[in-house]
Order: structure tokens, then C-alpha cells, then sequence
């Protein structure tokens, strides 16, 4: 067996080398944590893979050692490894702070589409993702490049983990940081869980919807796999921190989704309470005519034409005030927008669009809403006949009787 030092027991060294102020019993432990996740890393990279190829991938051993030292809570090295991280970072901070940022931006997108995806239960909110998959593909591009050394080597970053090792020093912060720590493994399977449920529930609104499951899936399965090992390598950051954004917004939106539908099945409009046999959804009345649900009134003049921002009331004085729906533009579908007694009310038809915009089209393949406020029918209005002029019509006969008068007696 040779006795030449493989890339690993070089790299640990010089990692050993950067934490030389800490205790020894505390590098044995950090150092413990990240031995296995290097050994695989070297049987990846062939039996005679070089330092330099770990470099590549994980940054300097200082810079790696420095990233340990602030995920652990230890303060930063002293003089010494100091300036060896701000020699690695000296050639460029352009594109290590390209790949950290474009990494944040895409990661608080996600969290805003899967926020309005959940609150909406529509699927077709998440295409906006498309608008920042080239963003992301240039930060993780940059980030394969250079490595994760230069980005765990900004300033800001720098500034974030000083950030984070202050806290920790706190009694009660450091107590609700152990404590969010402690708490990692359950995180990356609550993750998952959330990811296949998000979209069991938009299949169930949108068939169309089971277009996504197979990427979900995908992001469950790597989550899972990739939370546990982001600690070695901070490479699967890019993995990590967009789909828990992702989790995080849509778990938000679907509670208030949820907190809108209980509101409005426990805490009904009090405008409309006539009539309690007939309401919609939303808890509001509707009206009803022979039997049948009227969801529309059209009303005419004389002449037979029709008249706009007509306003209903019962004998009483009260608004015949009905859910008003409209067009949800992002999603296009169908939206309550409010109450009121305000008619005709613009016709909501829903249909599919097509790549050019044409409303179904033969080729629509996404979900479309427009707004029709035209009359959809004519009126024939029945004329009252007018007797002419100078003529009187016959009036009612009437009694011209009176009583007679008593005749006085001798």
C-alpha cells in the first residue's frame, strides 16, 4: 500500500491548519462531520484525484474551514486565515456575487408564484417561473465555475455569518438558532411532504396540473437527499434554498386560502338574507324564479332599449345584492370581485387561449376568461293602446241612488 498522502488527508490538513485555534476536541468534531461527505467526493473524482480538483469543487480549505467555523457558531480565524480568504477573493467579486444573488432573486420568486399558486389553487401561475429559469441557470452556471469558496467568501456573506455567530452568543437567540438547527432533518422531509400534497391539491382543481407532479416529485426526492449533505458541500445550496422558499410561500398562500374559505362559509354576507333556501359559495343569496337560479337582469325602456347601472331593491328597501364575478387575469378563471345589487353584470365566459393570443382557438392549450357586457337578446316591448282624443272611456258604473226622505207624520 503506498504511504503517499491522498487528496483528502491533504485537504483535511490544510483544514485542520485553519481551525488550529479552536480546541482540539472541537476540530476533531467538525472535522468528523465533513470527513465522509469528502470521501465520497474523492471516490467520484477517481483514486487519483488531485487537490486541486476538491478546490474546484469546495473552495480553498481555508474558505471551507472558515464556512465550518460559522455554521458551527465558533468566531472568525484570526489574522492569518483572514488574509488567506481575502486572497482568494481578490481576483473578482463580479461573478461569485452574480451567482449569490441570482440565487436569492430566483429563490424569493418562487416563494411569491407558489404563494399566489396556493392561494388561487391554480397551476398556471407557476409558468412565471419560466421569466427566471435563465437567471437561475447563469447563478448555479457561475457557481459550478468558480466553486462555492468565492461565494461563501463575500462580504455580505461574511457579514451574515458574523450576523449569525452574535446571535448565537445571545442566551435566547442562540437557543431558537440550536433550536432551528436541531430541527434541519424533519425540515427536509416536511419539505417533500408539502411538495407531492401542493400538487395532489392543484390536480384536484386543474387536471392539467398533473403536467407538474413529475417535477415535484423530482424536487422532493432531492431535497431529501440534498439537505443532509449541504452542510459538506454548500454547492447544494442551489438545491435547497429555492425549493424551501418554494414550501415556504406556498405554505403561507394555502393558509390563507384556507382562512378566506372559512371565513366566508362561517361569516356570510349579512346584505343579502332573503332568501335563506338559495345560496352560493360565498354565503350570498341568490335569486330564484319559478324554481330556477337568476343569475342576471336585464332591464328595457319603452322603446325596448336596454338600460345599464340599474340598482334592485325588494318592497322593503333592501338590496337584492349578489356575488359579482369577474375575470382572475393571471389564472383565467372565474373570481368572486364583490357584492352588490348593481345590473345587468357582465356575462363571464370561460374558455382556452392559444401561443397568439386567439380565444379558443383550435390549438388553445391555457386557460382564458373575458368579460361580455352586451344584451345578449332583444326585447319586443308591448304597446298600451291610447284612446283618441276627446273621447272619454267608459267609467265604472256607480250607484246615483240616495235614501229617501222620511215623511213626517200627524
Amino acid at each position: 500500500m503506498s504511504d503517499k498522502p491522498t487528496a483528502v488527508r491533504v485537504y483535511l490538513a490544510r483544514v485542520r491548519t485553519a481551525l488550529a485555534d479552536l480546541p482540539a476536541s472541537e476540530i476533531e468534531e467538525i472535522l468528523e462531520d465533513v470527513r465522509p461527505h469528502l470521501a465520497e467526493l474523492e471516490a467520484e473524482l477517481g483514486e487519483g484525484a488531485r487537490v486541486e480538483a476538491l478546490i474546484e469543487r469546495l473552495g480553498t480549505p481555508e474558505s471551507y474551514a472558515a464556512e465550518l467555523r460559522a455554521s458551527g457558531g465558533y468566531p472568525p480565524a484570526g489574522e492569518g486565515a483572514t488574509q488567506v480568504l481575502a486572497t482568494a477573493a481578490a481576483p473578482s467579486l463580479a461573478k461569485p456575487r452574480i451567482a449569490l444573488w441570482g440565487l436569492v432573486l430566483c429563490a424569493v420568486a418562487l416563494a411569491l408564484l407558489a404563494f399566489g399558486a396556493a392561494i388561487s389553487i391554480h397551476a398556471d401561475v407557476l409558468l412565471g417561473t419560466l421569466l427566471f429559469l435563465p437567471v437561475f441557470l447563469i447563478s448555479l452556471a457561475l457557481l459550478l465555475r468558480g466553486g462555492a469558496g468565492p461565494v461563501l467568501a463575500l462580504p455580505e456573506v461574511s457579514w451574515l455569518r458574523g450576523a449569525l455567530a452574535k446571535g448565537r452568543e445571545q442566551d435566547d437567540t442562540g437557543r431558537v438558532l440550536r433550536w432551528l438547527g436541531s430541527m434541519k432533518p424533519a425540515w427536509w422531509v416536511l419539505c417533500a411532504v408539502v411538495l407531492l400534497g401542493f400538487g395532489v391539491l392543484l390536480m384536484m382543481r386543474q387536471r392539467s396540473a398533473v403536467l407538474l407532479l413529475p417535477f415535484l416529485l423530482v424536487a422532493a426526492a432531492g431535497i431529501v437527499w440534498a439537505g443532509p449533505r449541504v452542510r459538506g458541500d454548500r454547492r447544494l445550496l442551489w438545491l435547497v434554498v429555492p425549493v424551501s422558499a418554494f414550501v415556504v410561500g406556498g405554505a403561507l398562500g394555502g393558509f390563507g386560502a384556507a382562512v378566506d374559505l372559512i371565513s366566508n362559509r362561517y361569516y356570510p354576507s349579512q346584505q343579502s338574507s332573503y332568501y335563506p333556501s338559495s345560496s352560493d359559495r360565498y354565503g350570498n343569496q341568490q335569486l330564484t324564479y319559478g324554481g330556477e337560479e337568476v343569475e342576471n337582469v336585464y332591464a328595457f325602456d319603452a322603446e325596448g332599449k336596454p338600460l345599464t347601472e340599474v340598482y334592485l331593491y325588494d318592497e322593503r328597501g333592501r338590496p337584492l345584492a349578489l356575488t359579482r364575478y369577474g375575470c382572475e387575469r393571471s389564472s383565467g378563471t372565474k373570481e368572486k370581485i364583490g357584492e352588490d345589487n348593481r345590473f345587468p353584470r357582465p356575462k363571464i365566459e370561460q374558455g382556452v387561449t392559444d401561443s397568439r393570443g386567439d380565444y379558443n382557438g383550435y390549438y388553445g392549450n391555457r386557460a382564458a376568461c373575458r368579460e361580455d357586457a352586451g344584451v345578449p337578446f332583444s326585447a319586443a316591448i308591448p304597446k298600451v293602446t291610447v284612446p283618441p282624443s276627446g273621447t272619454s272611456t267608459p267609467a265604472p258604473a256607480t250607484s246615483s241612488s240616495a235614501p229617501a226622505t222620511p215623511t213626517p207624520t200627524k
